[in-house]
């Protein structure tokens, strides 16, 4: 969009790659989700204790690790848009190559290399729709970032809810996530060709690697970052380990383990279609310091319950403390335009760590005290959220800054 662009023109745009961002978001979830949801089968099918099972997650994790670090430069270099559409190819193309690893290779070697493919995908296409959010959220001059994740929620509460029907039905691992990797990658190609061109005047070195590593160097994005892994831990554990933890701590199935994982995607979505209200009645640190809190409370609810009523409560106030940690910090990093790419690509490293210790941690927290114990490092990770939520309040330009 550009100053010569006629009012009605220029909002129109803008608002055609708001709901192109919409949908990249809701996409990712019902990807990320997808996979997750079968997590309990694919344990059972290979046959994984539950220390083997967190190693073979370190390979989404990895994936995602490896990815984000330079996300921000090749966002600069190439655009968010080709960015997205890479990623999405990797992330689909993974989905089918780790569900094939499952059933009939029966190959953990195979699935491992499918969640790299996967996770490399997925970390590079986040930081490329966050930074596409934040530059609409700007146009638009509106807190809708929230909304963007709580769109990224809904994709997971579709995603799980089909993976736990699926589970039900016994469709074959394979079957339904080649369908949904044929899905991700169709659909993000055709919803990015609507996101915001690429300014002819942008200045490159604005989004260079000395750019990242001047990012690397700022306290604050650092403490940023630091909260965001805080509330990844608590959105990650639950993503990766809440339907496994329902099965072996409360003698249920596997497909009631999904649909406990499906209710807390639904409670986590609630609280981020809520988020812009609450953040614009509260501001961010109030919001995240109750955000800490709940998570501690729900994590805690479930790790500890006598029953599964009593952990169903808990799931739900965990999933609402999880919500909107992770849009705020982005939101955070993003606040000045000329350095969100940048200090996104850092922010989302720093937060993806989570994804990298907390699949073997609580693996080996789970072969020693069980899994649904080792739920309560989640609790852990909200206290520390809150404690750190200071660094996210709002970051005037240095342009706009008195004096400047």
């Amino acid at each position: 969009m550009s100053r010569s662009d006629p009012p009605s023109q220029a909002l129109r745009q803008v608002t055609t790659a708001r709901n192109a961002v919409y949908l990249v978001f809701a996409v990712n979830g019902f990807g990320f989700a997808s996979w997750m949801s079968r997590i309990p089968g694919v344990r059972d099918s290979l046959e994984l204790t539950p220390g083997e099972l967190g190693k073979l997650l370190l390979a989404l994790a990895i994936g995602a690790v490896v990815a984000l670090p330079t996300s921000g430069f090749v966002v600069g270099r190439i655009g968010a848009a080709r960015t997205v559409a890479l990623g999405s190819l990797l992330a689909g193309g993974g989905l089918i190559f780790a569900s094939f690893g499952t059933d009939p290779m029966s190959s953990v070697v195979a699935v491992a290399i499918g969640l790299a493919a996967l996770g490399y995908g997925t970390g590079s296409w986040d930081v490329a729709m966050n930074v596409e959010g934040a530059a609409v959220e700007r146009l638009l001059e509106k807190n809708i970032m929230p909304r963007f994740h709580a769109a990224f929620s809904l994709g997971t509460v579709v995603g799980a809810g089909i993976g736990a029907g699926m589970t039900w039905l016994r469709v074959p691992v394979p079957v339904h996530l080649s369908m949904v990797g044929i899905i991700v990658i169709v659909v993000v190609a055709l919803s990015v060709r609507h996101f915001m061109p690429l300014p002819a005047d942008r200045d490159d070195a604005r989004t260079s690697r000395a750019a990242v590593l001047r990012a690397w160097r700022e306290p604050r994005t650092l403490v940023v970052g630091v909260m965001v892994l805080s509330f990844a831990l608590i959105e990650g554990i639950a993503n990766d380990w809440l339907a496994v933890g329902l099965v072996d701590g409360y003698d249920i199935p596997n497909a009631a383990g999904s649909a406990g994982f499906a209710l807390f995607v639904t409670a986590m979505t609630i609280g981020r279609l809520s988020g812009s209200a609450l953040l614009n009645m509260y501001g961010r640190l109030r919001v995240l310091r109750v955000s800490g809190a709940l998570a501690l409370i729900g994590a805690s609810m479930v790790a500890l319950g006598p029953s599964v009523p009593f952990a169903i409560v808990g799931i739900v106030i965990w999933g609402i403390g999880a919500a909107l940690g992770f849009p705020i910090g982005m939101s955070a990093a993003a606040d000045d335009p000329r350095r969100a790419a940048a200090r996104v690509s850092v922010v989302s490293s720093i937060g993806y760590t989570a994804f990298l210790a907390g699949p073997p941690l609580l693996g080996w927290i789970g072969d020693h005290q069980g899994v649904t114990r080792a739920l309560l490092v989640a609790a852990a990770a909200g206290a520390l959220g809150a404690a750190v939520a200071a660094s996210a309040r709002k970051e005037e330009p240095e342009d706009t800054r008195v004096g400047s």
